[in-house]
């Protein structure tokens, strides 16, 4: 008799059904039109002059069509007569070195070679001043202070631990990812709870000291597809990133039980989800104290013991 006979024998095994969750999902035609709409629409260049340089802001999350994304983006600050580079936005991610940092980038598709302009990549930072009220230092990538202009590009999605207003998205870019080592540490150091206030109240800061022209904010479908592309001005970032927020909530996928007792996930890792899995879509909380906010979510409770098949 084999171990797992032994252990349910006496058990009354259930019956097993596969089934097939269609989720139904809309996707943009065209990357590059919709990266060339985002920025007419709002007018975002118009600030461009001749000779500007401009530091576009790169994170370390996977986002599908991200190389395209930024090229159609350099290729138009170019076609304005600027002098656009990239610069990685993503704290302490790729061992906390310049060369990890770079080589994120590079896995992504996004190298010199591709877009035909410089990744400049470094781990020093400036220091732009204190926050008002709690005075958080108010930290930037030393490449990205150098430029006329700075452009984060980014996901905007739910946290898989920040509950708020404010969770994955361009804000969080600029305060963690621009903000290098020391940003990453100044916001984990307060704890989860906080996160969403923090980053809010640094990021104001870093607005109103930092050269931010806009944030081109992504949001993808339930199939990791690109749903969305839009050019925020950066004074109002704070106010429209939490709507895009909502918006990118309701296009996760969901499991269709309210209750289950085992889930069995195939395939994990940092680059589909900080928590190697995504909690916003299977359920399950590492901290238990949030767990309640999946009903916000439309998510579920469950008891689940993941495997790697």
């Amino acid at each position: 008799m084999g171990v797992f006979d032994e252990l349910l024998r006496g058990e009354e095994m259930p019956r097993f059904y596969r089934v097939i969750n269609e989720i139904p999902a809309v996707t943009l035609e065209s990357v590059e039109q919709a990266v060339t709409d985002a920025l007419a629409a709002r007018d975002v260049l118009a600030q461009i002059k001749p000779g500007s340089t401009v530091a576009i802001a790169c994170g370390s999350r996977e986002i599908c069509n991200l190389s395209r994304i930024v090229k159609t983006l350099v290729d138009a600050l170019l076609a304005a007569e600027a002098k656009p580079f990239v610069v990685p936005a993503m704290g302490s991610h790729g061992g906390a070195t310049a060369e990890g940092q770079r080589q994120i980038l590079r896995d992504y598709g996004i190298t010199e070679e591709f877009l035909g302009v410089p990744v400049r990549s470094s781990m020093e930072t400036v220091q732009l001043g204190v926050t008002e009220p709690h005075g958080f230092p108010i930290h930037l990538d030393r490449n990205a202070s150098e430029a006329d202009w700075i452009i984060p590009v980014g996901r905007i999605k739910p946290h898989t631990d920040i509950r708020g207003p404010i969770q994955s998205g361009l804000m969080k870019m600029i305060v963690i990812g621009l903000g290098k080592q020391q940003g990453a540490a100044i916001c984990h150091t307060r704890g989860f709870f906080e996160m969403s206030a923090n980053i809010q109240e640094i990021g104001k800061a870093m607005l109103q000291k930092a050269p931010i022209l806009f944030g081109l904010g992504i949001l993808e479908n339930a199939k990791h597809q690109t749903y969305k592309i839009v050019a925020v001005p950066a004074a109002s970032i704070p106010e429209e990133e939490p709507a895009l927020l909502e918006e990118a909530k309701g296009l996760l996928p969901q499991i269709p039980f309210e209750k289950l007792d085992m889930l069995v996930v195939d395939q994990m890792g940092k680059d589909i989800s900080g928590a190697g899995m995504d909690p916003n879509v299977t359920g399950q909380m590492a901290n238990p104290h949030l767990v309640k906010d999946f009903a916000v979510l439309g998510a579920f409770y469950a008891k689940i013991i993941f495997a790697a098949a």
